[in-house]
């Protein structure tokens, strides 16, 4: 992302949620513009205790541990969060599903040593347990259950964009007027910069990472899915390190999508199910959808934007 460099503009970068997040506000008094950073990775730390999978401890594991046995219990973001990731899996028709944690992932290691890919039947039978539909949901109760032993879930494809909106939120809420939470990617973006103009953001060559173009953004936010860290080559065909959870194998076709939205977790949630669908599903989707704009390039370096976006 493209800044330009104010006196005003106060940043931190940390590693959270097993990312690097990049802050950044306005602010002309600087002991306060801190107090409001702390503020902020605080509650980006607190969304990663609810919902990682590294901790035995969180309301998330707990889920995963009681998979096949009882309903969880959980706090009303974490059921609310369940439930909105539900809801981008029936509107992508699977392609997105916080039961993907299931997955066997020995068939995949998307490095050199990787010559082929497994037999269909064998990655079929790796995603079996992966079925956002046997996912339980009680309201009256804030409970979560997965109908299965062996299911698991994770919010690798939906939390950093529900954690960069909860601080954009915190902020706000702080009364800092303008800002940027980069969650690795995952941005969230509100007034403009110190200077009045508005937030630029590079969209990046996938293979080279250096922007060939951009679009001004404020209030609102971007996520880009790529496989241009780790993909593999087999038969001089491009595989991406993103599995479609119905097939059990590697995407192929696209090389990266980058989804603008209002909230960063709708942009983080669309992001990969895109990727999964392909450019003519993807784009026909995006294009049903107010306020959500998509930009795609393919393993071609074609590029493919829905109707209602414009770059510099």
């Amino acid at each position: 992302m493209l800044l330009t460099a104010q006196e005003t503009l106060h940043r931190r970068t940390c590693k959270l949620m097993g990312n690097m997040f990049n802050l950044a506000v306005v602010a002309e008094d600087a002991a306060w513009a801190e107090h409001c950073l702390d503020r902020a990775i605080q509650e980006i730390r607190r969304i990663e205790s609810l919902l990682t999978t590294f901790r035995d401890d969180s309301q998330t594991q707990a889920i995963n541990q009681q998979a096949g046995v009882r309903p969880v219990k959980v706090e009303r973001e974490v059921y609310d969060l369940v439930a909105r990731s539900i809801r981008i899996s029936e509107l992508t028709q699977g392609a997105f599903d916080i039961t993907y944690g299931s997955v066997d992932k020995r068939l995949w290691n998307f490095d050199q040593s990787m010559t082929s890919l497994p037999d269909p039947a064998v990655a079929r039978q790796s995603v079996r347990l992966i079925d956002y539909k046997n996912i339980v949901l009680d309201e009256a109760n804030s409970s979560v259950f997965l109908k299965h032993a062996g299911m698991r879930i994770g919010f690798g494809g939906i939390g950093k964009g529900y954690a960069a909106d909860r601080a954009k939120q915190l902020l706000v809420s702080l009364g800092v007027g303008s800002g940027v939470v980069n969650a690795a990617g995952d941005l969230a973006v509100w007034g403009t910069q110190a200077d009045g103009k508005p937030w630029t953001v590079g969209i990046a060559d996938p293979d080279s990472r250096v922007p060939f173009s951009s679009l001004t953004l404020t209030d609102s936010s971007i996520a880009t899915s790529g496989n241009y860290e780790k993909f593999v080559v087999i038969g001089g065909k491009r595989y991406s390190h993103t599995i479609d959870p119905k097939t059990g194998l590697p995407v192929a076709g696209i090389k990266s999508v980058s989804i603008i939205s209002p909230m960063a977790e709708l942009s983080d949630a669309l992001a990969t199910p895109v990727t999964v669908m392909g450019v003519r599903a993807g784009l026909a989707m995006i294009n049903q959808m107010k306020g959500v704009a998509c930009i795609i390039i393919d393993d071609d370096n074609q590029l493919f934007t829905s109707k209602n976006i414009s770059l510099h």
